[in-house]
């Protein structure tokens, strides 16, 4: 499997539950289909994960030294909030409210398929930052990110 890969704009009812995307559905993978993590993302987004992704990240940050004060805030604030989620026999799930108030989700929202990960954002809020990034800063972006050598998993090589 590619991973998640393209957005979707969705709703969310009334309860908190979203409908999972069929583009989404179709790219997860079999192993643990029916299960998810989601946690507070880094910016004022959620994180969705397999639960089999979940537990890769789960066991490198368990690894990280427990004596390094910042390991350990790190390790609160990535852990806090965590939930696992069911998708149910319609294809939802049930957004935990106070991951949504994290994220100022109510209504509207964009899911983003980033490989190991789906982004789950606030609509108005995902597109205003997108707007806020000019041509010419991206390019500047890309030209640091992608020719810095210290990309994982992948990426353009160092320019020789």
């Amino acid at each position: 499997m590619a991973g998640f890969l393209g957005e979707a704009e969705c709703k969310i009812d009334a309860k908190g539950r979203l409908m999972m995307p069929a583009k989404f559905l179709k790219q997860m993978p079999q192993e643990n289909a029916d299960v998810l993590v989601i946690n507070k993302g880094i910016e004022k987004c959620l994180n969705l994960y397999t639960l089999s992704e979940w537990n890769k990240i789960s066991e490198h940050i368990n690894n990280l030294n427990s004596f390094d004060p910042k390991v350990r805030l790190f390790r609160r604030l990535h852990f806090s909030g965590v939930d696992e989620l069911k998708i149910d026999g319609n294809n939802r799930i049930l957004l935990p409210k106070r991951l949504l108030q994290y994220a100022n989700i109510t209504k509207q929202l964009v899911m983003v398929g980033f490989f190991n990960q789906i982004e789950i954002w606030e609509a108005d809020y995902y597109y205003k930052m997108l707007d806020n990034v000019q041509p010419d800063e991206y390019a500047e972006l890309a030209d640091e990110v992608m020719s810095s050598g210290t990309i994982v998993g992948g990426g353009v090589p160092n320019r020789v």
